[in-house]
């Protein structure tokens, strides 16, 4: 000792000193902060196809809900003029002046092309969100109870089989008759038993998952079945949630267009009251632009919500995060 404190010319204070000891802080783990929705985000946009894609979307969505709050439209502004119907856009801009709402031409009414377009999406975007939300919502909700109480599951099973068989194409059209065609009919003919075959997709899955240890555990604690199917199951399955969003939210806008397209749509102009509508002009020398117009739109909305959805699903398994 004494060697030491000449060596080093320090005291005994000095070259030793007494650790405290604290049980609470060796429990503790020194490892980074881990953000589940980080690191799906960063996942995500690692790809610059991803953000390219999500961005077309946005301002699809974007100029869909802004562009008609901005402007008056009236399709029925130049119906009495014969002169103003079924114009070109180089007509129509001679004919009403250089503007953008002339920009693909003129409609079977004088209406602008362009903004009868956006019109229709803002409606036919809104179905589609309004449906996915009712039927996500229920669906999932009753698909985590369903695959985890065999009570429940005895019960719907027999729904399923009954309703399941029947063809929702069907049900949609039988519906759409029954009552006026609106927004809100067609909103209440997707969501009736639109959830149904999500439910029975999640009950699925949750099947698969519910005799894990951890969920017999939370059972012989006394955890209730619901409180265990949404802290325990559904969070497990968030990447499987996303990837079926991505497919339910394009085939609302597909079932809208489709039963708009045979004439058992909503009476709003949607775009598929504008593809109905503008069915003639599509062999029309001319008119192509009415028809083909809200069919491109339709597509671009339908492709590119799949697209992100499916992106943002795989983006949200925890295996893309290693």
């Amino acid at each position: 000792m004494e060697d030491l404190n000449k060596k080093y010319n320090m005291s005994d204070g000095e070259l030793f000193a007494f650790v405290d000891h604290n049980d609470l802080e060796s429990e503790k783990i020194t490892a980074p902060r881990y953000s589940y929705w980080k690191s799906v985000f960063r996942v995500f946009f690692r790809k610059k196809a991803n953000i390219a894609i999500l961005a077309l979307l946005l301002f699809v969505i974007g100029f869909a809900y802004i562009y008609p709050a901005v402007t008056n439209y009236d399709p029925y502004a130049n119906l009495m003029d014969s002169e103003a119907k079924h114009l070109s856009p180089a007509k129509a801009m001679q004919y009403f002046g250089t503007s953008l709402k002339w920009i693909l031409g003129a409609g079977a009414s004088g209406e602008p092309t362009f903004e009868a377009i956006w019109n229709g999406s803002r409606i036919s975007i809104s179905l589609a969100f309004l449906c996915a939300a009712i039927n996500m919502t229920v669906g999932v909700l009753i698909g985590a109870v369903w695959g985890f109480s065999k009570k429940v599951d005895m019960i719907m099973m027999e729904v399923y089989n009954i309703v399941g068989n029947v063809p929702i194409l069907l049900i949609i059209t039988v519906l759409a008759m029954l009552f006026a065609p609106t927004f809100w009919t067609m909103v209440f003919a997707l969501t009736v038993i639109g959830w149904i075959g999500i439910a029975y997709f999640i009950r699925t899955q949750v099947v698969i998952i519910r005799d894990r240890e951890y969920n017999m555990a939370s059972r012989c604690l006394g955890t209730s079945t619901i409180k265990i199917a949404i802290k325990n199951i559904l969070p497990f399955m968030t990447s499987v949630i996303v990837t079926l969003l991505a497919t339910e939210l394009p085939s609302y806008i597909s079932y809208e267009v489709f039963l708009s397209y045979i004439g058992m749509g909503m009476s709003e102009m949607s775009l598929g009251r504008l593809i109905y509508n503008a069915e003639g002009a599509m062999v029309t020398p001319g008119w192509e632009l009415e028809f083909w117009s809200p069919v491109a739109i339709s597509a671009v909305i339908s492709i590119v919500l799949y697209v992100v959805g499916q992106n943002l699903g795989d983006a949200s398994d925890p295996r893309t995060h290693m």
